[in-house]
């Protein structure tokens, strides 16, 4: 994988409402959880990634992010209008880079970093444009589901709050982590809208924008378990803090 190349944005702009609890009001994202912030853990799993390569989507109260981190290359997301919008503000950092582009979530400790290497290496061998990271889980998570044709192939996603009856039944989940061709998806970045139950830019969106452009989009399918859980509560912050420590 040395010689291709690779870039990340990680998104970790949210307050984090849920578990703002007992005063506390840090950014989600430096939550304390077996000892160390949810980011810390997030990007160990990415330290395949140089620091330099990576860039942090930051918003509220930014600078304990940035003091903490202080290695890595930072875009702020000056509103929280969705994940569309917050690697929008990433590619202020991105200027004319043409190589892969890793996209996660900042407040997904479990992720391995076997599972982003194997999403890289999916992406590469597959020649694909974007490649989306989709897995089943025991844990019930509110997430967005991957909808298929007759033939098994990929044709859209939808969040859990658009999604319809016979839809929510789907039993594959979009993990919200990608990898993209970064050229590719600056095209389509424009074309995202905020027409959902939330008003906001989904990056979602964004795999079948370049499917119908004619870009080929592929989906790697893994049992992913605990791995997806993204932090929105304490209680689910004690529940990734637990598996941490086993």
């Amino acid at each position: 994988m040395e010689n291709k190349k690779l870039k990340a944005i990680v998104l970790a702009a949210g307050k984090g409402t849920r578990l703002q609890t007992e005063g506390n009001t840090l950014p989600k994202v430096m939550r304390i959880a077996a000892g160390k912030p949810l980011l810390s853990h997030v990007l160990g799993a990415l330290d395949f990634i140089k620091s330099q390569d990576c860039v942090i989507v930051v918003g509220y109260k930014k600078d304990y992010v940035t003091e903490a981190f202080p290695d890595y290359v930072f875009a702020e997301q000056t509103e929280q209008l969705g994940t569309g919008h917050a690697v929008m503000a990433a590619f202020s950092q991105l200027t004319d880079y043409d190589g892969s582009l890793l996209v996660c979530c900042g407040d997904m400790p479990l992720i391995r970093q076997e599972t982003y290497l194997a999403l890289v290496k999916e992406h590469e061998e597959k020649g694909n444009s974007c490649t989306i990271l989709s897995g089943t889980s025991e844990v019930y998570l509110p997430y967005g589901r991957i909808v298929r044709d007759e033939k098994g192939d990929f044709i859209g996603m939808v969040e859990e709050k658009d999604a319809s009856e016979k839809q929510k039944e789907i039993k594959e989940l979009n993990s919200g982590v990608y990898v993209f061709d970064a050229k590719a998806l600056s095209q389509v970045l424009s074309m995202l809208k905020s027409d959902n139950a939330q008003g906001e830019y989904y990056l979602t969106d964004a795999p079948l924008l370049l499917k119908n452009k004619g870009y080929k989009v592929g989906v790697l399918s893994r049992r992913l378990g605990h791995e997806i859980i993204g932090v929105n509560t304490i209680e689910q912050l004690r529940e990734v803090e637990e598996l941490l420590q086993k």
